[in-house]
């Protein structure tokens, strides 16, 4: 029988995403947002492409971003309230990661399997801070699936793809516990 590690499956068992409007300052400094960067980085990566990259968004980086959001929300015909809410969260944030899919030319590794692991990379950041203690979240929206907007406010090239933004800070508040799935429903035993 394996030998468990009980702190990190309690831990998975009882893990909580924190709502970015709800985290503030302190953020973790350099050198402790490079541990969860790094801790990040060791997520399943086929064929060892590291198709994914990392653009850490900090508080000069989001107000501009944040001001981006209204032109481009009013150019597409967003509705207003999506552009206040998508504006909110960059600007009401102190520190994000944009966690960045960039697939790489592979024979041997389909696409999908990279933007599956760039999805990998998002939960591993996403968990890494949680266990470091921060409060963290991963959010996308409309932005993020925005072709002007991640070329102009992330100098994204025409094959890469926001995954994710991960947002860290200080939670303010602890979220209640929401429903979740129920096992039975979602799980298939197959025997033969």
């Amino acid at each position: 029988m394996p030998t468990p590690n009980k702190a990190a499956l309690d831990f998975l068992l009882s893990r909580r995403s924190r709502p970015a409007k709800t985290l503030t300052m302190p953020i973790p400094d350099r050198a402790a947002l490079e541990l969860l960067l790094t801790a990040a980085a060791r997520s399943p990566d086929h064929g060892k492409l590291e198709p994914w990259r990392f653009i850490v968004l900090t508080k000069p980086a989001l107000s501009r971003l944040a001001v981006l959001i209204s032109g481009r929300g009013q150019a597409l015909g967003i509705d207003p309230e999506k552009i206040t809410k998508a504006k909110a969260q960059f600007a009401d944030a102190d520190l994000a990661v944009a966690v960045i899919s960039s697939p790489k030319p592979s024979e041997k590794i389909p696409q999908i399997e990279q933007v599956y692991s760039a999805g990998a990379v998002c939960l591993a950041l996403l968990n890494a801070a949680l266990a470091a203690g921060w409060g963290a979240n991963w959010l996308s929206g409309w932005t993020s699936h925005d072709r002007a907007f991640v070329r102009d406010g992330l100098d994204l090239e025409d094959h890469e793809t926001v995954a994710g933004f991960i947002h860290i800070g200080t939670e303010t508040a602890a979220p209640p516990e929401r429903p979740r799935p129920d096992m039975t429903a979602i799980t298939s035993w197959v025997d033969a």
